[in-house]
């Protein structure tokens, strides 16, 4: 046998040894990292004017962001096939029906994010919600709120201020109590 073959065989469980080391630290850092717990999500966007949003609902209707100051608003980025849009959905009616008889109720906006307006009229026909239902036929509100995919919850303030970002589905009450906190904060 050679010495270069020799040599070989006694590198290769050394370097077998500290790869095999890598991956059990990598392996133990997964395993112990602590998830993220939070309930909204970074964006730059927090603490900045809402961008423009001009568009029309599903009922033909002009919709001028701007012209919604002075109320809370509450944008949900959704699609009609979304599994998770589709299990959040009863949270969001119950949202809605308990902020009707706010004393300063939110408005509730669907935003529609690449589905057709039946499959859209379909879905709340069958599962309710009695709110208005906002057209990102090109996408670009999506874009310009970041959107990374649905569901997405904005809260924007009635100075037209976006507050709170919720990246996924909504639990029971998240909403609610998101929005008494920034009431209670920026004034309702």
């Amino acid at each position: 046998m050679s010495e270069t073959g020799s040599s070989r065989k006694r590198v290769a469980p050394i370097i077998a040894s500290v790869v095999g080391a890598l991956l059990v630290g990598f392996l133990w850092v997964l395993v112990t990292a602590k998830p993220n717990t939070a309930d909204d999500a970074d964006s730059p966007l927090l603490g900045q004017p809402a961008p423009s949003v001009v568009t029309t609902t599903l009922n033909e209707e002009d919709f001028v962001l701007a012209r919604r100051k002075g109320s809370w608003v509450i944008f949900n980025f959704f699609n009609s096939t979304c599994v998770p849009c589709v299990a959040e959905h009863s949270e969001l009616v119950a949202f809605n029906e308990r902020e009707s008889t706010a004393a300063n109720p939110a408005e509730l906006y669907t935003v529609i994010n690449d589905d057709n307006d039946d499959s859209v009229r379909a879905f709340f026909s069958k599962n309710g919600g009695e709110w208005q239902k906002i057209r990102d036929t090109d996408g670009a509100i999506s874009v310009a709120f970041g959107v990374a995919k649905v569901p997405e919850t904005w809260v924007i303030d009635p100075n037209g201020y976006v507050r709170l970002r919720i990246a996924g589905q909504l639990t029971p009450g998240l909403l609610d109590d998101q929005l008494a906190l920034l009431k209670k904060q920026f004034g309702s």
